[in-house]
């Protein structure tokens, strides 16, 4: 059976060979713009990045309806004949936004590991903006697609393939390998401190040291931030993960480290404006109302002592 199947594929060789030119074949191997129906074309499962209907989207969706879509995207086709989307998500669904049946697509074969690869290494290169969360998944993804590939190319000891996989990662990112194991630890974080993550209101390094706590620790530490509109320093956050880690966090040990003031903390007095205002000359200038009060408490202070002096 094999000896046939051989016979057969000699044959269709030998006659590609006979009846077309190099040129032709040359052009069969090259790859070609299609246009595949959006409907036929699946997001990649689990795809970390964001497809956000956000200002550059609206701006997207104007461009295509005006001009189509300029560069097409990439698709691999699956065993049901369907396509997946590697890289061109964005692009896609400003397509449908613009009522659009079609997209261009470059329709490459590619393994599960590859198209893993290609995928991330696309939207990364692609990509204005790219959130944390974003970043964290894509390098945690990639990180096990190549440690996948090189489990299977050599008897290389898990650690190492980590190892040189997170090196790999970072050098193509211009990161380090520490960093990139930071932001995959952001993963272990739960949703809503992720957001918090993203939008600024919790700080990277920060996010780091909390991504160790448990999740029903987690859970608790959400509900804190949410009452006290605070979020944990670097050093509160590293003593409630080493408290966690000796299961000696609870809800107390959790409120004591947070309600304690941070080093970059500092007492601000807070004054009404309209009754500040009702003391001071109506002529002066807004910007000059700081010096005014300070050498007004300063005139007062002395005037006090001078008092004091005389009463004895």
């Amino acid at each position: 059976m094999i000896k046939e199947e051989l016979k057969n594929q000699l044959k269709k060789n030998l006659l590609d060979d006979m009846f077309t030119t190099q040129e032709q074949r040359d052009d069969a191997k090259r790859e070609k713009v299609i246009d595949i129906k959006i409907t036929d074309i699946d997001d990649f499962p689990k795809h970390p990045f964001k497809v956000l209907a956000n200002e550059d989207m609206k701006n997207m969706i104007a461009s295509v309806k005006e001009y189509g879509v300029l560069s097409p995207a990439l698709v691999r086709q699956k065993s049901d004949g369907r396509y997946e989307m590697l890289s061109g998500h964005r692009r896609k669904f400003a397509s449908q936004c613009a009522n659009l049946n079609t997209i261009p697509c470059i329709v490459r074969n590619l393994t599960d590991d590859e198209a893993t690869i290609l995928m991330i290494d696309s939207n990364l290169s692609q990509r204005e903006k790219i959130l944390p969360s974003e970043r964290a998944f894509a390098y945690k993804m990639k990180l096990e697609a190549i440690k996948h590939q090189g489990r299977k190319e050599c008897l290389t000891s898990t650690p190492l393939v980590e190892k040189l996989s997170s090196e790999i990662i970072g050098s193509e990112n211009n990161e380090s390998r520490e960093q990139v194991r930071r932001y995959i630890r952001l993963t272990y974080l739960n949703t809503e401190l992720l957001d918090l993550v993203d939008n600024g209101t919790i700080a990277f390094r920060p996010a780091v040291e909390l991504s160790y706590l448990k999740k029903d620790e987690q859970e608790i530490l959400v509900d804190f931030i949410k009452y006290n509109q605070s979020t944990p320093s670097l050093e509160q956050a590293i003593k409630l993960k080493k408290l966690s880690q000796e299961n000696l966090l609870d809800v107390d040990e959790m409120h004591d480290i947070l309600s304690s003031l941070k080093p970059n903390q500092k007492s601000k007095l807070k004054f009404d404006r309209e009754r500040l205002r009702t003391v001071l000359p109506k002529n002066i200038e807004e910007n000059k109302i700081e010096d005014y009060v300070v050498k007004s408490i300063e005139y007062y202070t002395k005037y006090l002592r001078h008092k004091n002096r005389e009463s004895r």
